[in-house]
């Protein structure tokens, strides 16, 4: 066996090389809460469950009750008395999983499609490559580079599937009018889906320090029927962490993959995932229990205020 002092010296040099991940200097890839012990606390969270495996919560119980503890919490703040949510990898597969849910609730739709604005995260197209779903593109309004309900509306045909949205844009920073995309799709009898993957878990507490500044988004708008939202963003917890949540559980059905025709054991996936750690999941309970709603109420103030000073300085 290696000198384990030698191996740990080569793996600090060779995070030498990387940007840091912690003293607010590294825009996008990472977001730091700026509380030490929290942070510590999760990656010893993330070290004990290192090595639970999340495919079989019958196994390891503890990462059920987790996953549960996160999704009520998360459909508390998000308006959704009767929602339900599962716990993915990040943004990107509970964009993919929103997709292939929406196209297998469909299936009598050939060629199905999903309209959606230019400034949507590219995540939608890597769902429209990997299942092939056609993304239909519109452009959005270009002075303010909200989506443009109008121009989706229009775009809107028998094959279509779902109408998404943003709160708020990647690129930009805009909460798009997510109730007249939602009120569209409701009248098309489709589905609708916001990706809130950034601002799923800052703007609730954002409202509660000035609510006027947070246009309407969640499951409180009628016809909004999944919601992403990321808890390694402003939740301030390891990577990666993500939850999708549905409206109603017969809306989550279609998500689900199971298979009992081969040799082994009968296989029933919630995500892409079969085999997965426990310990991002365990990292992110152990966050978002120690941070708490006043925390975050807290936490988002001071990043709006961080948001505008800058915006003042450019």
């Amino acid at each position: 066996m290696h000198d384990l002092e030698d191996v740990r010296a080569r793996l600090v040099a060779l995070q030498g090389h990387d940007l840091p991940t912690h003293g607010g200097r590294t825009l996008a890839y990472v977001y730091d809460s700026g509380l030490t012990e929290v942070d510590r606390l999760g990656r010893e969270a993330l070290g004990m469950y290192a090595s639970s495996n999340g495919l079989d919560p019958t196994a390891f119980p503890s990462l059920l009750a987790m996953e549960n503890d996160l999704v009520a919490m998360a459909a508390r703040v998000l308006d959704g008395s009767d929602a339900v949510g599962t716990v993915t990898s990040g943004g990107t597969e509970s964009v993919l999983l929103a997709v292939l849910g929406a196209r297998d609730a469909y299936p009598e739709v050939v060629d199905p499609q999903m309209v959606l604005p230019t400034t949507i995260h590219a995540a939608f197209l890597k769902a429209a490559h990997y299942f092939g779903v056609e993304p239909v593109l519109v452009d959005v309004d270009p002075h303010t580079f909200r989506a443009d309900p109008q121009a989706m509306r229009a775009a809107v045909t028998d094959s279509t599937i779902l109408l998404a949205g943003s709160a708020p844009s990647y690129a930009h920073g805009v909460v798009d009018p997510i109730a007249e995309i939602a009120a569209i799709a409701a009248e098309a009898g489709v589905r609708c889906h916001v990706d809130a993957c950034i601002g799923g878990w800052v703007l609730p507490y954002l409202a509660a320090v000035d609510r006027a500044s947070v246009p309407a988004w969640d499951f409180a708008v009628p016809g909004v029927t999944s919601i992403s939202v990321d808890l390694h963003k402003y939740a301030y917890t390891p990577k990666g962490v993500s939850l999708l949540l549905h409206r109603a559980p017969e809306l989550r059905r279609s998500q689900y993959f199971a298979a009992a025709a081969w040799p082994g054991y009968t296989m029933l996936n919630s995500t892409m995932q079969s085999t997965k750690s426990g310990g991002p999941l365990a990292a992110a309970w152990a966050v978002t229990q120690a941070i708490g709603e006043g925390g975050y109420v807290s936490l988002a103030r001071q990043a709006r205020a961080g948001a505008l000073a800058v915006a003042v300085a450019v």
